[in-house]
C-alpha cells in the first residue's frame, strides 16, 4: 500500500534504499523532475531537484538517470545534457539510451517501417490543427498528442479522432495515454524495460524510481526487494511512498543524500 512520506520525516524504505551497496536513482522528467508545463520543449528540471542529484552523483556507487517517454533528442534539450553529463537517459520509454562514458546504446528491437511515422504525422496534422490547445509531438518511433491548453471537451474529441486513425492505419503500434498526452508508438518497450536495463548496466543491489503518471507504474511493478518505488500526485500506484510535487521530490532527494553520505563516513 502507498503511504504518504512527509518532507523531512525518517522513513524506514528511504533509511534502507540509502544504505544499498549500489544505488540507481532514476527519475521521470515530466511531473516529477519538473513541473508539467503546456509548451512540453519548455520543461526543465527544478533547481532543488538538481543540486540533490549532483550530491547523490557524488557519492561513490550511486548512479543517476532520467527514464522518460521523450524521444532521446528531445530528452537530451530539456535535461540540458552534455557529452560531459554524469546522468544516464532513457529515452522512447526504454527503447534508447545514453550512459555517461559510452555514450549511446539503443536497445535492439525492431525498426519503425520506413516512411511509417511521417505518414501518420501528417494524417494526424490535420486533426490537431482542428482542436484549440491541441499540439502533435513528433517521436522516434511515433507520436504524442498534448491537450494540456485544451478543454476536457476538446481533449476527448482530439483523441477520440486521433485513436480511429491509428486503429486504421497503425493497429499493432502501442497506445499509451497519461496526463493530457496520448502516444503511439512502433516500439512496445515500457519503462520496465528501463528498470532492467539500467538495473543490469550499473549492477545495481537497489533502484529508487519516481514518477507521476500511468506509464510510470510500469516502471513501480517490476521493483524488486530492496528498491523503492515512489509516486509524485495522485492516482492508483505500486509505489512504496508518495509526495504531493516535484518540490518534494526534491526534498526526498535531499534526504536520501544526506542519509547516503552519513553512512559512509
Amino acid at each position: 500500500m502507498t503511504r504518504t512520506w512527509i518532507p523531512g520525516a525518517a522513513d524506514d524504505a528511504l533509511t534502507a534504499i540509502a544504505a544499498t551497496p549500489r544505488l540507481v536513482v532514476a527519475l521521470d522528467f515530466d511531473g516529477t523532475a519538473s513541473p508539467l508545463v503546456v509548451e512540453p520543449m519548455a520543461a526543465r528540471a527544478l533547481p532543488e531537484v538538481r543540486t540533490q542529484l549532483e550530491r547523490l552523483a557524488a557519492l561513490p556507487d550511486t548512479f543517476i538517470a532520467y527514464v522518460s517517454g521523450r524521444s532521446m533528442h528531445d530528452l537530451q534539450e530539456i535535461t540540458e545534457h552534455t557529452a560531459e553529463s554524469t546522468i544516464a537517459l532513457a529515452g522512447s520509454h526504454g527503447a534508447q539510451y545514453w550512459f555517461p562514458g559510452i555514450g549511446d546504446a539503443d536497445a535492439e528491437g525492431a525498426t519503425t517501417e520506413e516512411g511509417a511515422r511521417e505518414a501518420l504525422w501528417a494524417a494526424a496534422q490535420p486533426i490537431v490543427d482542428r482542436y484549440e490547445g491541441v499540439g502533435l509531438e513528433p517521436k522516434t518511433f511515433g507520436m504524442g498528442i498534448h491537450t494540456r491548453s485544451a478543454s476536457r471537451e476538446v481533449e476527448i474529441a482530439a483523441f477520440a479522432e486521433i485513436d480511429a486513425l491509428v486503429e486504421e492505419r497503425f493497429p499493432h503500434w502501442r497506445r499509451r495515454s497519461g496526463h493530457r498526452v496520448l502516444e503511439f508508438s512502433s516500439r512496445t518497450e515500457g519503462k520496465d524495460a528501463a528498470m532492467d536495463t539500467l538495473r543490469r548496466h550499473f549492477d545495481a543491489t537497489g533502484i529508487l524510481f519516481a514518477g507521476d503518471d500511468v506509464t510510470d507504474e510500469d516502471a513501480m511493478r517490476v521493483l524488486q526487494p530492496g528498491d523503492l518505488g515512489v509516486r509524485v500526485g495522485d492516482g492508483e500506484s505500486a509505489a512504496t511512498l508518495r509526495v504531493d510535487t516535484p518540490q518534494e521530490i526534491a526534498a526526498l532527494l535531499e534526504t536520501l543524500a544526506s542519509e547516503r553520505s552519513a553512512g559512509r563516513e
